[in-house]
Protein backbone atom coordinates (compact mmCIF):
# COMPACT_ATOMS: atom_id res chain seq x y z
CA UNK A 1 0.00 0.00 0.00
CA UNK A 2 1.70 3.24 -1.13
CA UNK A 3 0.85 6.05 1.83
CA UNK A 4 0.81 9.56 1.57
CA UNK A 5 4.09 11.42 2.69
CA UNK A 6 3.20 13.14 6.20
CA UNK A 7 2.74 16.86 6.65
CA UNK A 8 6.12 18.22 8.04
CA UNK A 9 5.72 21.37 10.63
CA UNK A 10 9.34 23.44 11.73
CA UNK A 11 9.31 25.77 14.38
CA UNK A 12 12.53 28.19 14.42
CA UNK A 13 12.83 30.28 17.94
CA UNK A 14 14.48 33.05 17.94
CA UNK A 15 15.20 36.73 19.32
CA UNK A 16 14.78 39.96 17.86
CA UNK A 17 17.71 42.41 18.22
CA UNK A 18 16.95 45.50 21.18
CA UNK A 19 14.85 47.90 19.21
CA UNK A 20 14.32 45.49 16.14
CA UNK A 21 10.92 43.74 16.42
CA UNK A 22 9.17 45.49 14.14
CA UNK A 23 11.90 45.37 11.61
CA UNK A 24 11.95 41.61 12.74
CA UNK A 25 7.95 41.12 12.17
CA UNK A 26 8.40 42.66 8.81
CA UNK A 27 11.09 40.43 7.17
CA UNK A 28 9.20 37.56 8.63
CA UNK A 29 6.13 38.48 7.07
CA UNK A 30 7.89 38.97 3.79
CA UNK A 31 9.82 35.53 4.07
CA UNK A 32 6.11 34.09 4.09
CA UNK A 33 5.33 35.48 1.14
CA UNK A 34 7.91 34.25 -0.71
CA UNK A 35 6.75 30.78 0.81
CA UNK A 36 3.38 30.93 -0.38
CA UNK A 37 4.54 30.70 -3.92
CA UNK A 38 6.56 27.12 -3.69
CA UNK A 39 4.20 23.98 -4.03
CA UNK A 40 3.87 22.30 -1.09
CA UNK A 41 3.25 25.32 1.01
CA UNK A 42 1.03 24.41 3.86
CA UNK A 43 1.04 27.38 5.77
CA UNK A 44 3.13 29.81 8.22
CA UNK A 45 2.68 31.60 11.17
CA UNK A 46 4.73 34.24 13.44
CA UNK A 47 3.90 33.68 17.18
CA UNK A 48 5.35 37.05 18.98
CA UNK A 49 6.55 36.09 22.41
CA UNK A 50 5.15 36.88 26.12
CA UNK A 51 8.04 39.41 27.20
CA UNK A 52 9.19 42.01 25.39
CA UNK A 53 12.53 40.50 24.96
CA UNK A 54 11.69 36.76 24.70
CA UNK A 55 12.16 34.38 21.60
CA UNK A 56 9.61 35.26 18.91
CA UNK A 57 8.38 31.96 17.03
CA UNK A 58 8.39 30.91 13.67
CA UNK A 59 6.24 27.99 12.28
CA UNK A 60 6.57 26.43 8.72
CA UNK A 61 4.17 23.43 7.28
CA UNK A 62 4.58 22.01 4.15
CA UNK A 63 2.98 18.96 2.67
CA UNK A 64 6.20 17.02 2.56
CA UNK A 65 9.54 16.63 3.71
CA UNK A 66 10.97 17.13 0.21
CA UNK A 67 8.90 20.51 -0.41
CA UNK A 68 10.06 21.65 2.70
CA UNK A 69 13.80 20.47 1.25
CA UNK A 70 12.57 22.68 -2.05
CA UNK A 71 11.78 25.65 0.23
CA UNK A 72 15.43 24.97 2.65
CA UNK A 73 17.46 25.15 -0.32
CA UNK A 74 15.75 28.21 -2.48
CA UNK A 75 17.68 31.26 -2.78
CA UNK A 76 14.69 32.98 -2.00
CA UNK A 77 15.09 31.61 1.51
CA UNK A 78 18.63 32.38 1.78
CA UNK A 79 18.05 36.02 0.87
CA UNK A 80 15.24 36.12 4.10
CA UNK A 81 18.17 34.43 6.57
CA UNK A 82 20.62 36.78 5.22
CA UNK A 83 18.27 39.83 5.91
CA UNK A 84 17.12 38.80 9.67
CA UNK A 85 20.92 38.21 10.75
CA UNK A 86 20.55 41.95 10.99
CA UNK A 87 17.98 42.43 13.16
CA UNK A 88 17.99 39.31 15.09
CA UNK A 89 20.17 37.56 17.82
CA UNK A 90 22.15 34.66 16.75
CA UNK A 91 21.11 31.54 14.47
CA UNK A 92 17.30 30.30 15.22
CA UNK A 93 16.78 27.23 16.83
CA UNK A 94 14.83 24.58 15.04
CA UNK A 95 12.50 21.80 15.83
CA UNK A 96 11.23 19.70 13.25
CA UNK A 97 7.66 17.84 14.30
CA UNK A 98 6.08 15.01 13.01
CA UNK A 99 3.86 11.86 13.30
CA UNK A 100 1.40 11.95 17.11
CA UNK A 101 3.38 14.95 17.98
CA UNK A 102 2.81 17.26 15.11
CA UNK A 103 -1.17 15.83 16.34
CA UNK A 104 -0.53 18.40 19.28
CA UNK A 105 1.33 21.41 18.21
CA UNK A 106 -0.83 24.15 17.86
CA UNK A 107 0.77 27.16 16.66
CA UNK A 108 -1.12 29.23 19.75
CA UNK A 109 0.96 27.25 22.03
CA UNK A 110 4.54 27.89 22.77
CA UNK A 111 7.09 25.84 22.01
CA UNK A 112 8.36 25.17 25.43
CA UNK A 113 4.55 24.34 26.77
CA UNK A 114 3.12 21.23 24.99
CA UNK A 115 -0.66 19.97 26.49
CA UNK A 116 -0.38 18.37 29.60
CA UNK A 117 0.36 14.29 28.90
CA UNK A 118 -3.86 13.45 30.11
CA UNK A 119 -5.50 15.48 27.68
CA UNK A 120 -3.41 14.33 24.87
CA UNK A 121 -4.09 10.75 25.97
CA UNK A 122 -8.01 11.36 26.52
CA UNK A 123 -8.16 13.33 23.30
CA UNK A 124 -6.37 10.51 21.35
CA UNK A 125 -8.63 8.11 22.65
CA UNK A 126 -11.80 9.93 21.65
CA UNK A 127 -10.42 10.03 18.62
CA UNK A 128 -9.05 6.49 18.09
CA UNK A 129 -12.25 4.60 20.00
CA UNK A 130 -14.78 5.49 17.39
CA UNK A 131 -12.70 4.82 14.21
CA UNK A 132 -11.54 1.03 15.81
CA UNK A 133 -15.34 0.45 16.15
CA UNK A 134 -16.12 1.39 12.60
CA UNK A 135 -13.47 -0.47 11.20
CA UNK A 136 -14.22 -3.40 13.46
CA UNK A 137 -17.85 -3.32 12.41
CA UNK A 138 -17.38 -2.32 9.25
CA UNK A 139 -13.93 -3.51 7.79
CA UNK A 140 -13.07 -6.45 10.33
CA UNK A 141 -15.29 -9.04 8.59
CA UNK A 142 -14.03 -8.57 5.91
CA UNK A 143 -10.80 -9.68 6.92
CA UNK A 144 -11.86 -13.29 8.77
CA UNK A 145 -10.15 -15.02 5.92
CA UNK A 146 -6.56 -13.58 7.23
CA UNK A 147 -4.64 -14.99 9.96
CA UNK A 148 -4.67 -13.02 13.02
CA UNK A 149 -1.98 -11.40 12.79
CA UNK A 150 -2.18 -9.72 8.86
CA UNK A 151 -5.77 -8.95 9.82
CA UNK A 152 -4.74 -7.26 12.84
CA UNK A 153 -2.08 -5.13 10.80
CA UNK A 154 -4.48 -4.20 8.43
CA UNK A 155 -6.88 -2.62 10.95
CA UNK A 156 -4.23 -1.27 12.52
CA UNK A 157 -2.42 0.27 9.84
CA UNK A 158 -5.77 1.82 9.05
CA UNK A 159 -6.40 3.13 12.39
CA UNK A 160 -2.85 4.73 12.11
CA UNK A 161 -4.00 6.39 8.60
CA UNK A 162 -7.33 7.77 9.36
CA UNK A 163 -6.10 9.21 12.61
CA UNK A 164 -3.30 10.95 10.88
CA UNK A 165 -4.77 12.00 7.85
CA UNK A 166 -8.45 12.41 9.12
CA UNK A 167 -9.66 12.39 12.56
CA UNK A 168 -6.72 14.43 14.60
CA UNK A 169 -6.56 17.36 12.52
CA UNK A 170 -10.29 17.98 13.02
CA UNK A 171 -10.20 16.66 16.11
CA UNK A 172 -7.75 18.89 17.84
CA UNK A 173 -8.67 22.34 16.32
CA UNK A 174 -12.12 21.51 18.19
CA UNK A 175 -10.71 20.92 21.63
CA UNK A 176 -7.79 23.86 20.87
CA UNK A 177 -9.03 25.95 23.93
CA UNK A 178 -9.54 22.77 26.30
CA UNK A 179 -5.89 21.35 25.14
CA UNK A 180 -4.13 24.71 25.83
CA UNK A 181 -5.79 25.84 29.03
CA UNK A 182 -3.94 24.99 32.27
Amino acid sequence: MNTPAAPVMRIARRRAKPGCAEAYVALVQGMFADARQLPGFLGAELIAPAEDDGEYQVVFRFNTQSDMDRWDSSPQRALWHRRLRAVAEGDPEYRLLSGLEAWFALPQVPVGRPPQRWKMALLTWLGIFPTVSLLLAFVAPHLTDLPFLPRTAVITGLVVLIMTWGVMPRLVPRFQHWLTKR
